[in-house]
């Protein structure tokens, strides 16, 4: 059963460790300082530059959809053996909504409302980047089903740093 590990950047190398995973999906801000952990080969490792906002500020980029594309193509790729990794600065934005956009994709039959449920069960500090999910929203034809059930567990709890944690596709 494919698995989807969530972690911050800090936490990574600890992460993929434990988890025996084969990809790692980076989604950090354009010149972060990033280690590859020596477990992922460089194609099995993807970044995406895009930075932690839902409208436009001077010095940042802004998701959009090719950012999303391609979390999308990266994860359609991973051949789901061994776990995947997403991570971001935190663990708590970004990466969570990459993990919920990737969630829905990969159970295109799965109630949009029980991902997100089960993305706040398994991380209480998850906040899903709002532009992240509107944009995964419209690209997976939900109808805007995806916005909703992500407003509808609302922000996460206070952390400067999320708990890695791991959302089982079925």
């Amino acid at each position: 059963m494919p698995r989807l590990h969530v972690c911050s950047l800090s936490r990574l190398p600890e992460t993929v460790a434990a988890t025996g995973a084969s990809h790692v999906l980076t989604l950090v801000n354009v010149g972060t300082a990033l280690e590859r952990p020596a477990a992922i080969p460089a194609e099995c490792h993807g970044i995406v530059g895009v930075s932690d906002i839902v409208a436009p500020l001077e010095g940042h980029v802004l998701p959009a959809e090719e950012h999303i594309r391609q979390v999308l193509d990266f994860v359609r790729a991973w051949p789901r053996e061994r776990p995947l990794v997403i991570h971001c600065y935190a663990g708590i934005s970004r990466s969570t909504a990459a993990a919920y956009i990737a969630a829905c994709a990969m159970a295109p039959e799965r109630d949009e409302a029980e991902i997100a449920r089960a993305l706040r069960d398994a991380s209480p500090s998850a906040t899903p980047n709002r532009l992240f999910v509107e944009i995964g929203d419209r690209l997976l034809g939900r109808e805007g089903r995806m916005v909703a059930a992500a407003a509808a567990i609302g922000r996460g709890a206070e952390a400067f740093e999320g708990e890695p944690f791991h959302l089982v596709i079925d």
